[in-house]
This record gives structure tokens, sequence and C-alpha cells, in this order.
């Protein structure tokens, strides 16, 4: 849910997103569909009868490419985020990460 609504708000809020992260809607515009597609994709894994092992770890392993594409993009600068927009993508990226590390637990229960 909370990758949804992370969605709605870069494609809703893009234009006041852009000065307050410093990233700019030509990015955000992509991650927020991006986002939202992803969301459908781990609703449709996790809301089976039975959960798909494949599906899991697909889900995990793309959590995990998030937090390191955050990272890397944080250490390069490449986009250059302001401070807030840097500190919201470290918090993202270990928000992300605590998700990985909880369906990784899932997983092994499985």
């Amino acid at each position: 849910m909370a990758t949804g609504l992370n969605g709605v708000a870069y494609l809703a809020l893009a234009t006041v997103l852009d000065s307050f992260f410093g990233i700019t809607t030509a990015v955000q515009y992509p991650v927020g569909v991006f986002l939202l597609l992803y969301a459908l994709g781990v609703l449709a894994v996790g809301t089976r009868k039975e959960i798909n092992r494949t599906g899991l770890t697909a889900v995990i392993v793309a959590n995990l490419l998030w937090v390191v594409l955050s990272l890397v993009t944080v250490v390069s600068g490449v986009l250059s985020p302001t401070g807030v927009g840097t500190v919201w993508i470290v918090l993202q990226s270990l928000t992300v990460g605590g998700f990985a590390a909880l369906q990784y637990v899932g997983l092994k229960r499985l």
C-alpha cells in the first residue's frame, strides 16, 4: 500500500516535490508510474491463497535492487537532490530494505 501511495504522490504532486526534493518531474513521473505498477504486482503476489515462492523472490530482489539504486543515486549525486531529497531517498531505501527483510522471513516460512 505504501508503494502505491508513494507512486500516486509522485504523480499528483510532482511539481511541488520537484523543488522540495530537487528531483525533476521528468524523473518523478516515470518513477510514480513504476511504483503504481509495482504495487499492483506486489498485490497480485501477496493476495493469492497460496503465495508463489518465485513471485515473492522476485519482489524481494526488486526491493533490494531499489535499495541499491537509491543509495547509488545518493552517493553519485546524479540527480542532485536537495538535502531533504537526499534524506528522503535514504529513508525510503531503508524502509524498502525493511520490507525486503520481512518478505525474506516470510519466504523462509513457506
